[in-house]
């Protein structure tokens, strides 16, 4: 049956190729996104630019908040991904 199965579901084996790979980078996006390391660089790249004068202390505040909701967003999926899978 298992045969069988597998030659009818043939023709959908591109789409389901293309769904592995969607998720896949959505995933990584996901990680490289809500990475505290890639996050506090990012924070020490805008305090650099505060004491360069290209940003103001007004911008700086508001990426500062994306950056820290992004932090928090990601240490909420870290934790819900790790009590499922405990």
């Amino acid at each position: 049956m298992g045969l069988f199965t597998g030659l009818l579901t043939l023709p959908l084996a591109p789409v389901r190729g293309v769904t592995w790979l969607a998720e896949t980078l959505v995933t990584q996006a996901e990680e490289r996104l809500y990475d505290p390391g890639r996050i506090n660089a990012e924070l020490q790249g805008l305090a650099d630019r505060v004491a360069d004068g290209e940003l103001t202390e007004e911008e700086a505040a508001a990426a500062e908040d994306e950056l820290f909701e992004r932090l928090i967003e990601g240490r909420r999926r870290a934790a819900s991904l790790g009590g499922a899978g405990g």
